[in-house]
């Protein structure tokens, strides 16, 4: 379904960050930090590319 389609995109999105793609960091704390940023990443992209074309369809 829909939730389902999230969820892999958003893991394709984090996919292009080489750090997360495979877990180099022993600590958990380490990796949920890279994880964290690549989120902000992703959604100041978004938020950024969503400022600048408002209205993409019209």
């Amino acid at each position: 379904g829909l939730t389902r389609w999230v969820v892999e995109r958003t893991f394709a999105w984090l996919h292009q960050f080489r750090r997360l793609r495979v877990r180099y960091e022993r600590r958990a704390d380490m990796h949920e930090g890279f994880l964290r940023l690549g989120c902000a990443m992703i959604c100041w992209r978004t938020l950024s590319n969503a400022l600048r074309d408002p209205f993409p369809f019209c």
